[in-house]
């Protein structure tokens, strides 16, 4: 049976790590059919020159035409059809192939393809009516209605009828022009409709009104002018008809139902205002499947949206929202945007743009915060502004360098334990409380004698000892949870984790008896139970991470908690000497499969009975830069001829087959990050 290849395979066709990301300058950026461009090139359907551009108003040829398909369909490699005026093996020629496999195009009768002739849009609709088919997808055909039927050649009637009665393919003031050629961006746009169409319903526009007394959604197009969004007077009975206003002119920036937007060609996303206090993120486009959150107010990057959802990248992942868990601002209406800045001294500071909700003015308010991550990288420049979705991926905000960097103590597995002694941490403490004290800042008053901090060095670090777990990490974690020992449930109820804290009841909180057993409880029922364990729940990796991998991923809505745990290991690793920083290898596993990856005892992978345990499969996103996290230390090359690295194992204290706490895993499914 045909495999349907929905917009959700589209979407995580991105997890290759072979796609290109949309660079910030194109020559795309500002166009009618910039969206959809942006879509493609990001699922690297459509390619981009070195400079990142695509050349969107160039008439696109057959051979790019067929691409375009073979790509984003994935089809199946076949050699059932050869052209003679195609090189053998180059890759368009392969693709070219594959889509003839799969019977979407054919040649001409002299055995020719000609690749470089430029397509007409009746050729385009002849392709796509024949995808549908590939699809399993059923099409109707009627009465072509252009006032130019009499020119499409009757080889390619039912195809235009088909694309233009689902509106994937449309006219020009009444004319199709059918031997007129279509540009690239035509191509995206057509591809684009063409694949809303097979994402679950068979046709763009829904059933005619059967006399129910629901009244219909009405969708609006508006324009942006002196900073305000300005809806037309126009109004659309369906999404398809909105939309297509709304492509056909420049000026209107977005489609709104009821003032609120719901589809926009250029702009911000961000976590709204809701009862749950925070926006699911799911992996399918049914929104079924939960996979992380974002706490209200926190923005997201846009990559689209359709009646039902919005597409959201967070992390290097692409992910599935809620209309009414997300507020989406056109780029001309936008106040803000978060940024990395590093300062004249080198540190890497990050500051998060947030939006909060007035209930009373039932207006938002933008606003910037801002945190340490720690060191920059030594490729960044000083007094330049940087801007990233992830942490990792940096790229200059006003020029074209990009660096990757993963801050040290954000991806290091908290199984590395820390060279300092309980004694050393209880300095830190000790120094970091009087600090606050003399800020003279009401709540850290008397917080050198009042701390439910103090002390607590001696015992995070016999924690260390008996779980495995970096005491510097449970120390940064409690500081950053519970403000320094001086937050309301620290002091009340001795709960310095937030333990059962959450959005929606900031109130409410577990009861301890003393600071050290809130310790307890977030190694024993939270990290070794759930999350640093590979077996556990929530089993993400073991470091800090951020929304793609780590803890950060379930144990916190803020979608920086991991990059703000890591600033405080920083500043207690800088304050004891940095012994810490960079002393381990860091690596994450970067296997892109579906199935598991195995940790063993011995560096040979033909041998069973030496798997010490898998971690689940976990794609490590669209640029293969967040699989799970690793401690390397060690290397050696096996009688197989693959180097295999050896690893600080996940598992928990006394579940490992041997008696150090190590592992061995083949270095090709690693990569270095360090």
């Amino acid at each position: 049976m045909k495999r349907l290849i929905t917009l959700l395979t589209l979407l995580l066709l991105a997890a290759s790590p072979v796609f290109t990301p949309t660079a910030n300058a194109n020559d795309f950026t500002g166009h009618q059919m910039q969206e959809e461009l942006k879509f493609w090139v990001n699922k690297g359907v459509i390619q981009t020159d070195a400079k990142g551009n695509v050349y969107p108003n160039r008439a696109v040829t057959r051979g790019e035409f067929a691409s375009y398909l073979a790509r984003s369909l994935d089809l199946p490699a076949s050699s059932r059809y050869t052209f003679k005026d195609l090189k053998a093996n180059h890759s368009r020629t392969i693709e070219i192939q594959n889509a003839a496999g799969a019977g979407i195009l054919a040649g001409y009768p002299d055995g020719t393809f000609k690749e470089n002739q430029q397509i007409t849009r009746q050729q385009m609709a002849g392709m796509i009516f024949k995808a549908f088919r590939f699809l399993d997808i059923p099409v109707n055909t009627a009465t072509v209605q252009f006032k130019d039927s009499k020119k499409i050649s009757p080889n390619f009637v039912p195809a235009v009828s088909s694309a233009s009665s689902l509106h994937i393919i449309r006219g020009d003031q009444g004319y199709f022009k059918p031997t007129s050629n279509a540009t690239i961006a035509h191509a995206s746009a057509f591809l684009f409709r063409m694949f809303a169409v097979a994402d679950g319903k068979g046709s763009t526009r829904p059933p005619a009104n059967t006399g129910s007394v629901d009244n219909p959604k009405v969708h609006k197009v508006s324009a942006v002018s002196n900073s305000q969004l300005n809806v037309t007077d126009e109004s659309y009975m369906s999404f398809e008809d909105a939309l297509a206003a709304y492509n056909a002119s420049s000026a209107v920036q977005a489609i709104s139902i009821n003032n609120n937007i719901i589809k926009m060609k250029s702009g911000q996303a961000f976590a709204a205002e809701n009862p749950k206090q925070y926006t699911s993120l799911y992996s399918d486009p049914a929104l079924k499947n939960e996979v992380t959150y974002i706490q209200k107010g926190y923005e997201l990057e846009y990559i689209g949206s359709s009646p039902e959802r919005v597409v959201v990248e967070v992390g290097g992942y692409t992910y599935y929202a809620k209309h009414a868990e997300v507020d989406l601002i056109p780029t001309l209406l936008s106040t803000g945007a978060s940024r990395y800045k590093v300062t004249n001294d080198g540190l890497l500071v990050h500051q998060p743009y947030y939006r909060t909700y007035d209930s009373k003015t039932k207006q938002y308010k933008g606003s910037y915060a801002e945190y340490t991550v720690g060191p920059a990288s030594s490729e960044m420049k000083k007094g330049q502004t940087y801007l990233s979705n992830d942490g990792v991926h940096f790229k200059e905000q006003n020029g074209t360098a990009s660096v990757t960097y993963y801050p040290y103590f954000q991806f290091q597995s908290v199984r590395q334990p820390t060279s300092y002694t309980g004694q050393e941490l209880n300095r830190f403490i000790a120094n970091a409380l009087t600090a606050r004290e003399k800020t003279g800042i009401s709540r850290y008053k008397n917080a050198s004698s009042k701390s439910k901090l103090i002390g607590l060095g001696t015992y995070v670090k016999q924690m260390e000892k008996q779980h495995h777990v970096n005491a510097m990490f449970i120390l940064a974690t409690a500081i950053h949870e519970s403000d320094y020992g001086m937050s309301t449930n620290a002091q009340q109820k001795n709960n310095i984790f937030g333990i059962r804290v959450f959005d929606s009841s900031p109130d409410k909180g577990e009861v301890y008896l003393n600071p050290t057993k809130s310790v307890d409880a977030f190694i024993t029922r939270y990290i070794n139970l759930n999350y640093a364990n590979p077996f556990g729940a929530y089993a993400n990796g073991a470091a800090p991470g951020n929304k793609a991998v780590g803890f950060n991923m379930k144990y916190a809505s803020d979608p920086f908690w991991g990059s703000k745990i890591a600033g405080h290991m920083w500043r207690i690793d800088q304050f004891l000497g940095s012994k810490d920083a960079n002393q381990a290898q860091l690596a994450v596993i970067s296997y892109t499969g579906n199935t598991a990856v195995n940790i063993r005892t011995s560096p040979q992978a033909l041998n069973a009975g030496n798997i010490l345990f898998s971690y689940k499969p976990k794609h490590p996103g669209n640029l293969a830069a967040f699989g799970y996290p690793l401690v390397v230390t060690d290397r050696t090359t096996s009688a197989d001829g693959f180097v295999w690295y050896k690893v600080r194992m996940d598992a928990n204290p006394g579940t490992q087959q041997n008696s150090e706490p190590y592992g061995w895993i083949r270095s090709d499914l690693v990569t270095l990050i360090n």
